[in-house]
């Protein structure tokens, strides 16, 4: 059996595209410059191991010209996605302009507004002259199949924006500390759900700091935690290849959790809630 059948595979919402239920980021090794031989080799074991989702974004540093070099003839085999923290859509469409040259790709199959924060964002993004009009374009120009949000810092406007603009996607933190406190899990994930959007979660190990409390285990309990929610595909970044190695082991082996296990991960990690949600600070 070939290693990139194995991997399970979920829709990504009503776009019609599946991807599968672990995705690689742009963070960890990725989000570095410099480190070009470490960071393609690492992508290139990714697509060997069936993942289908990829992602970087503007912001992280070298990470979309390692895609550049790692993809080449391998880019129609996966799901390509980046994102772009500009508000207006002239500096969107700039922003895009750039992700495609160094990625060496003609189209993104997903292209996000980064990281939204603040009602400054949603005025902004939102506005006459504000990056919706890009990504609009980017979409009906095919320079884009599908257009997404992301954010970390607060529900409520991440919320919000779902109600002004019809996004095919949204990534959100899915982590079992987030019950716990200001819930994206909570707050956003069932309008998303209501809505048919493509769910990818990221922040799904607290970026390590889940190890660094409840040690390496903890690795698989937290995955899989993500895994069980309604989304489309946990979202990790690596730093090496033997991290991404035992990611894809334990996404071939999922098994959903049952609430009771989830329930009790959710106590577990209460009193830590807010020192694995450091993204919110």
């Amino acid at each position: 059996m070939k290693e990139e059948s194995v991997l399970a595979k979920r829709p990504l919402g009503k776009t019609g595209a599946e991807v599968t239920i672990l995705g690689l980021g742009g963070e960890g090794i990725l989000r570095t410059f410099g480190q070009e031989k470490e960071a393609v080799a690492l992508i290139q074991r990714a697509i060997d191991l069936g993942i289908t989702y990829f992602e970087s974004a503007r912001a992280y540093s070298g990470s979309e010209s390692y895609y550049g070099e790692a993809l080449k003839e391998r880019r129609r085999d996966i799901f390509l996605a980046s994102k772009s923290h500009e508000r207006t859509g002239d500096g969107a469409l700039k922003h895009l302009e750039t992700t495609l040259g160094v990625m060496k790709t003609d189209y993104l199959d997903l292209w996000m507004i980064h990281d939204v924060r603040t009602t400054k964002d949603l005025d902004l993004i939102f506005g006459p002259k504000g990056a919706s009009k890009a990504f609009e374009a980017a979409k009906r120009n095919k320079l884009a199949r599908f257009i997404g949000i992301s954010g970390h810092r607060n529900p409520t406007i991440l919320s919000r924006a779902l109600d002004l603009f019809p996004f095919d996607t949204v990534l959100m933190p899915v982590n079992p500390a987030e019950p716990h406190y200001w819930s994206f899990l909570g707050e956003v994930l069932p309008k998303a759900q209501a809505k048919g959007m493509g769910i990818l979660g990221m922040k799904t190990l607290s970026r390590g700091v889940c190890i660094k409390i409840f040690g390496a285990e903890s690795i698989e309990n937290f995955l899989r935690f993500a895994m069980t929610q309604p989304i489309s595909a946990a979202v990790v970044g690596c730093e090496t290849i033997e991290q991404l190695e035992m990611d894809v082991r334990l996404a071939r082996s999922f098994q959903p959790m049952p609430q009771k296990d989830q329930d009790i991960l959710l106590n577990r990690v209460k009193s830590y809630a807010r020192e694995l949600m450091y993204y919110k600070l």
